[in-house]
């Protein structure tokens, strides 16, 4: 019988696999935890968050914030578990992590014409009249990299990504710490540990001179710009961190009534809102270092990190070289490709592109061409920028409205151009599913 087959149970592969089975054609999803364990997931549920448990902006006049809009109205699976699941955090939609990781397991295990298989895949038999959907992740096992490798006759990429650590509200100083969001906007979800230029100064010092894990298994060093590790931001000079994560804009300190010089900010990591992540604060230091270091942080002298930072390879292939428009591969048009090894990142981008392969798997298994939402959705504008880059300037990209065509008249308001954008890629995206609907 003709199935669809998917390698990787992340967000990409746990979006694909919903959105193929919807179909209500068979439907094997493959997932390596916990036969095989991953260097960064700690569970073996689908769709576990890595790195942070927020999917950034919910505005529509924001691009992921438009992007996440139009998941909504093509029923991703991802999304809904996120609005079940979310905690507070201003304008963006945070998680939590656990419960979120949950809701997604329950509801693939709930699908009929699902399969799941728990083992790793290395050496797969492809047959013509199946589909494949590669949806690995950025952390690909060796053995399958060896496989797709020789697949592509083409060489992958890699790059670092580093995660931020986790740390208990109760152990907190609330004495020293306030609650607001960067000027007001919203409510006040965000716990903030303001710095004089003393405080920065003995941190940024202990932080540069912190060390760090060796990188011995790695060839090379490639940080893709958005998870750059705090330290390696503190190492390019000493008010780099005052003019990136730790920036004090918009956050006046209550007690005071003034700008502090620089400002930590912790984010609520899950429903209970006793866990809280340090924002912008990816690292790759050891383990006692962070503990030493990070306990300089106003608020923070006696913090439990109950998760510590940690750094791990990313993979990504050479998308623009290797894969159609549909994210088929050039040469095998029965294999698909989605998630972060395409070149977008994100939550929600490797989401989006898990979404969309898994509605065309499903239609070009029913002899149907495979359709795309069009460069004015900010899906289809990743697509297309994943499949069209100049190859010698591939890198992974966020959903941006920068990559998407321009608007028919130009508008000098931000604001609403931005909002401009947003309009025309809903009603794109709504003509893309009615599209979808036409049998």
């Amino acid at each position: 019988m003709m199935t669809i087959h998917i390698v990787g149970g992340g967000l990409a592969g746990s979006e694909a696999a919903y959105q193929a089975a919807k179909s209500g054609l068979p439907v094997v999803l493959y997932e390596m935890r916990p036969v095989k364990p991953s260097p960064a997931h700690k569970s073996d549920k689908f769709a576990e968050l890595v790195c942070s448990n927020s999917l950034k902006s919910n505005n529509l006049d924001n691009a992921a914030g438009l992007l996440k809009e139009e998941m909504r109205i093509l029923d991703s699976l991802i999304i809904e578990a996120a609005e079940a699941t979310r905690v507070p955090a201003g304008q963006a939609l945070a998680v939590d992590r656990e419960a979120f990781s949950e809701y997604v397991t329950r509801r693939l295990y709930s699908l009929d014409n699902l399969k799941i298989v728990r083992e790793e895949v290395i050496n797969p038999k492809i047959e013509a009249d199946d589909i494949w959907i590669f949806a690995s992740g950025p952390l690909t096992s060796e053995s399958l990299l060896g496989y797709l490798q020789s697949l592509f006759g083409q060489p992958y990429l890699h790059f670092f990504d580093a995660a931020a650590p986790l740390v208990s509200r109760e152990s907190l100083d609330m004495s020293k710490i306030y609650a607001a969001s960067r000027y007001d906007k919203g409510d006040p979800d965000y716990l903030n540990c303001p710095m004089n230029k003393e405080e920065y100064l003995q941190f940024w010092q202990a932080l540069v001179e912190a060390k760090q894990v060796e990188l011995k298994e790695f060839e090379e060093e490639k940080y893709f710009q958005g998870c750059v590790p705090i330290e390696e931001l503190a190492a390019r000079g000493q008010d780099t961190l005052a003019y990136g994560p730790l920036k004090p804009k918009g956050l006046i300190d209550p007690k005071t009534g003034e700008t502090p010089y620089a400002v930590v900010q912790l984010r609520q990591d899950n429903i209970a809102a006793d866990l809280y992540g340090l924002v912008g604060f990816q690292t790759s230091l050891l383990f006692p270092e962070q503990k030493r270091v990070f306990s300089l942080i106003p608020g923070l002298e006696k913090a439990e990190f109950l998760r510590y930072g940690v750094m791990h390879r990313n993979t990504f292939i050479q998308s623009p070289i290797l894969l159609d428009e549909h994210f088929r591969l050039k040469t095998k048009k029965n294999i698909f490709f989605a998630g972060q090894m395409t070149g977008v990142e994100g939550y929600i981008e490797s989401a989006a592109t898990g979404l969309i392969c898994g509605i065309n798997a499903a239609r070009q298994l029913k002899g149907q061409e495979p359709l795309s939402p069009g460069q004015h959705s900010m899906l289809g504008a990743l697509m297309h920028y994943a499949t069209n880059c100049d190859p010698k300037r591939f890198q992974p990209m966020n959903a941006v409205f920068g990559i998407m065509p321009p608007l028919a008249e130009r508008v000098r308001n931000k604001r609403q151009r931005y909002s401009m954008y947003s309009k025309r890629g809903i009603e794109a995206i709504e003509e893309y599913r009615a599209l979808l609907e036409v049998k």
